[in-house]
């Protein structure tokens, strides 16, 4: 491994870990010339399938897009960096497991909204009102419903802020 300091090739492993609960390894290394420090990542590398768009065009599967849109329904929402990365790889294991070539938009982003609605519940709604493309408050309305009828009998604080702001502006 190459130090990203001095790039030497004349670097060892000081301590290995297990990551992303045993999908990944976590390497601590140190440059034997300029004596820094820095972490490694190795990961098995997987072929992915092609994603299949709403409009029939394929374009390769981007981990980075997956998580740029998880990250940004989560934004400002106090989750960890950690559950989001666990999450990732949930679905990154659903889309290798699989073993087909292609998947479909459709079904990659009902994965990331199965995620988002255990991760956060605010989340989850900024997520479905993008990806399902509402188009009036009624069709936002019946996704929260929705979110209710599945959860228990705590229905969420966030919910019913959500829903009492909609009755103030029905009656106004």
């Amino acid at each position: 491994m190459r130090c990203p300091f001095c790039s030497s090739d004349d670097t060892r492993v000081i301590d290995s870990r297990l990551g992303d609960d045993g999908a990944s390894v976590r390497r601590r290394r140190e440059c034997q010339r300029c004596e820094e420090r820095f972490t490694t990542f190795e990961r098995p590398e997987i072929a992915m399938p092609w994603v299949i768009k709403n409009d029939g065009s394929r374009e390769p599967f981007d981990e980075g897009k997956l998580r740029r849109g998880m990250l940004r329904a989560l934004e400002k929402r106090p989750i960890t960096a950690d559950v989001v990365e666990k999450a990732v790889s949930r679905i990154l294991r659903k889309c290798a497991d699989g073993g087909d070539r292609e998947i479909s938009s459709k079904l990659l982003g009902e994965w990331i909204m199965l995620e988002l609605r255990e991760i956060d519940d605010v989340a989850y709604v900024r997520f479905a009102s993008v990806y399902r493309r509402f188009q009036d408050l009624d069709a936002f309305s019946e996704e929260l419903d929705r979110l209710r009828s599945g959860q228990g009998a705590d229905a969420g604080t966030q919910l019913s802020f959500l829903e009492s702001g909609r009755r103030r502006r029905r009656k106004q």
